[in-house]
């Protein structure tokens, strides 16, 4: 019998790991520095040791400050760490999103600190995931743009326009923009893809100029009730799209332009993490990076 497949964290296996703030705070330094650190000062490899009633270690030789948090979007917040943990904990644990309004009522917090706190999570979600261009060892890429939102209370149609790419098996990546004219599109989905990535589209002719641009092109004929042709389909990157309209018309309801990118980011991070999913809390929590200079204070 093969092994069974690992589970994601149960709520009480998470406040089991990360019982308080101490212990969330003692995570974010071993994932930015490791058990010891080359210290900016004395140029030793030391150990740090926390300071107590500060978010803060120091250097075992010199005594120069740490503060871990400094880079990450905990920094200058005055939520504790575990509500941040455990918020991000809910972002992964979901399938849709997790709406301000339901991390209000989780932590405990403000609705403005709730907001703050969702757009923070999904930027680092985004960073986390990464852009790696797609299409590599000869692996067929579907492409597709969408509208996202509808017409608002005052009856303006306030839609935006979403291009996306996936790698059959593999990663989406998505960008908003602002119209779709093939000079428009072309150039963001070119920074998607390698080099003469196999591409797989619907009959929009804003991708006729791909094989010109060195991408083998490949297309079906939605128009004529085309939708699979042996391999060549769109119907990897519509199921993503449904997946993406799903969670926010059911959990956030409406997103505005401005803050599109960031849910966008939300939704790439869960799918691209599909085949996976007991991983994208633990990625998340080591996804620290440390700045390539770091404010120290003595």
């Amino acid at each position: 019998m093969g092994m069974a497949k690992p589970k994601p964290m149960t709520i009480r296996q998470f406040f089991a790991i990360y019982p308080d703030d101490d212990v969330c705070l003692d995570h974010v330094m071993r994932a930015r520095y490791g058990e010891r650190h080359i210290c900016d000062r004395c140029k030793k490899s030391a150990h740090y040791y926390r300071i107590k009633a500060r978010q803060a270690y120091e250097c075992e030789y010199c005594g120069l400050h740490l503060y871990p948090c400094v880079g990450t979007p905990f920094h200058k917040s005055r939520t504790p760490l575990q509500y941040w943990f455990f918020a991000m904990y809910l972002f992964c644990a979901s399938r849709n999103g997790v709406a301000a309004k339901e991390l209000q009522r989780q932590l405990g917090v403000t609705y403005k600190c709730a907001f703050r706190m969702g757009h923070k999570i999904r930027e680092f979600m985004a960073e986390a995931d990464g852009n790696a261009p797609l299409g590599g060892l000869g692996n067929i890429v579907e492409a597709d743009e969408t509208f996202i939102g509808g017409k608002d209370k005052l009856g303006e149609d306030d839609k935006h326009i979403v291009i996306g790419a996936v790698e059959r098996g593999g990663e989406v990546q998505t960008d908003v923009v602002p119209d779709r004219r093939g000079m428009t599109v072309l150039p963001k989905l070119r920074r998607m893809l390698v080099p003469g990535a196999r591409v797989v589209t619907d009959d929009n002719a804003i991708y006729d100029a791909l094989p010109t641009n060195g991408y083998p092109h490949a297309s079906v004929n939605h128009s004529k009730g085309e939708y699979v042709r042996g391999p060549i389909h769109t119907n990897t990157i519509e199921a993503f799209w449904a997946q993406l309209k799903r969670g926010i018309n059911g959990t956030y309801i409406h997103v505005s332009q401005k803050h599109l990118d960031k849910y966008l980011g939300e939704f790439e991070y869960r799918f691209n993490l599909r085949k996976q999913p007991y991983v994208m809390f633990e990625i998340l929590l080591w996804a620290f990076r440390r700045p390539s200079l770091v404010p120290s204070r003595v």
